[in-house]
């Protein structure tokens, strides 16, 4: 299938965080595959599905970095432009900590030369913190094991969601070898609270910015999804 044909007829979305495992919206077709020169890191604070604003969680944003591939899905809608206008109204709901949106080049296994599709869609963080409230930025491993094994939200804990992306590459075929290696820091600081018997304490994790100023998501649908 000639997939950049059909570019200006359909909309073509990357996921690369819970996207992948959960894309919570009606689409046609669906392609596994990466893109270039940006890796996956957990350097997005979440306050109202996987964590709170004075206990933020960690989830997914993308780094550019040359040379680095990150791997995921791209999910095609089509079918007209109301359907796209309601995946679209849907996906600026919840993938709202995100202050960018760009357009990227996506390519399948064994075809890295040639983009199996232009223009697909992918909702990224940048790190400035004037136009990015949500920005919490790189720590040491330890520090960001310790955040993500106690945060919790309405939508649950922040270490299942890491854990759902570590199981998730795994059955795409392409684990993430930044994602293991936190989800075993996370693991470990999980086995220390069960020891001392203190599950669900929080661990005191310094941050930068101030979330208790950030109003929280109403829309039940999108807190269920993540």
């Amino acid at each position: 299938m000639e997939l950049s044909r059909i570019l200006n007829m359909v909309l073509w979305v990357f996921g690369y965080g819970s996207l992948v495992w959960n894309p919570g919206f009606d689409f046609d077709d669906k392609i596994i595959g990466f893109i270039k020169d940006y890796r996956r890191v957990f350097d997005l604070a979440c306050i109202d599905h996987r964590g709170t604003p004075e206990y933020p969680a960690r989830t997914c944003t993308l780094e550019s970095k040359e040379g680095a591939v990150c791997w995921g899905v791209a999910y095609c809608v089509k079918g007209g432009h109301e359907k796209e206008r309601i995946a679209m109204q849907y996906l600026e709901r919840r993938e709202c900590e995100y202050d960018k949106k760009a357009s990227v080049d996506f390519y399948k296994e064994g075809e890295d030369l040639q983009p199996a599709v232009t223009g697909v869609l992918v909702f990224v963080s940048t790190p400035n913190k004037i136009t990015n409230r949500y920005y919490l930025g790189p720590a040491p491993l330890e520090d960001m094991a310790r955040q993500i094994a106690t945060a919790s939200g309405p939508c649950g804990n922040n270490r299942d969601y890491l854990f759902s992306m570590e199981k998730a590459m795994f059955l795409l075929g392409h684990e993430d070898e930044y994602v293991i290696e936190l989800a075993k820091e996370v693991r470990k600081v999980l086995g220390a609270l069960k020891e001392k018997k203190t599950a669900g304490a929080h661990f005191p994790v310094k941050f930068k910015l101030s979330f208790k100023q950030i109003v929280p998501l109403q829309e039940t649908a999108v807190l269920d999804s993540r």
